[in-house]
């Protein structure tokens, strides 16, 4: 069974920093296609960024040049680095496949004041 846990997030003014964790067990992240998602209130779920077993790396246009995916494979955690961070980058945070979801986590909040 999938488990991932989301950690790292927080309130954090504008321009700000934050270094989010998803732990996985039951699945080796190195071996499949990670992803973090958010979801804003009153949205849906949006894919923001990606990371490929071989470690190719993509992003949607929202995040791109401010965030980074990458991942400790001996942890088996992916991570999400994201810096300047905008008021409209607030939503709970998740890690999951693009494709064939495992259960999703609790996620972790990000709060972004301006």
């Amino acid at each position: 069974q999938v488990q991932v846990v989301e950690s790292g997030g927080g309130l954090v003014q504008a321009g700000g920093s934050l270094r989010l964790s998803c732990a996985a067990s039951g699945i080796i992240v190195s071996f499949n296609t990670m992803g973090w998602y958010r979801q804003a209130p009153g949205q849906q779920r949006e894919l923001v960024a990606t990371i490929t077993s071989i470690g190719s790396t993509d992003y949607s246009d929202s995040v791109k040049g401010r965030f980074a995916i990458s991942r400790d494979n001996a942890k088996n955690t992916v991570y999400l680095q994201m810096n300047s961070l905008k008021p409209e980058d607030t939503a709970v945070y998740y890690c999951n496949r693009p494709r064939n979801w495992f259960s999703w986590g609790q996620g972790t909040q990000v709060t972004v004041s301006s």
